[in-house]
């Protein structure tokens, strides 16, 4: 599966990207329909944040949980079959679209400009990826 990345318009903001790339996670989840081979469910539903947000963030480790929360909501999806029942499968599915939410807000309370991201006009290296309100 190719990388996913999203076409978000030069004024968009980091945070924009980061809601960008949680939406297509989620269009991922909602289009699963049935058991998936190996590692593909998880790394197409993390791919646009990984290729859109992860290189333009500081490292923090409360992210990389949340990231991996959703690598493993996904395998566990992914290796949900329909024998299991619809509301098993629903369920899984629940797990994945909460854990790609709270990747979201973990990003969006936690994250940081990095040097990378700061060059392209996302901020100062060490800004919030978002402000409070």
């Amino acid at each position: 599966m190719p990388i996913v990345t999203l076409a978000v318009t030069p004024a968009a903001t980091l945070a924009d990207r980061v809601r960008a790339a949680i939406a297509e996670g989620r269009r991922v989840a909602s289009a699963h329909s049935g058991p998936a081979s190996g590692d593909a469910l998880p790394w197409t539903t993390i791919a646009a944040f990984d290729a859109d947000v992860r290189g333009h963030v500081e490292r923090d480790r409360r992210i990389e949980d949340e990231r991996d929360r959703v690598l493993i909501a996904a395998v566990t999806l992914g290796q949900t079959r329909a024998e299991d029942g619809p509301d098993r499968i629903a369920e899984a599915r629940r797990q994945l679209v909460d854990a790609l939410d709270y990747l979201e807000q973990a990003v969006l309370r936690f994250g940081l400009v990095n040097r990378v991201a700061a060059r392209l006009g996302y901020g100062e290296a060490g800004d919030p990826v978002a402000t409070r309100r």
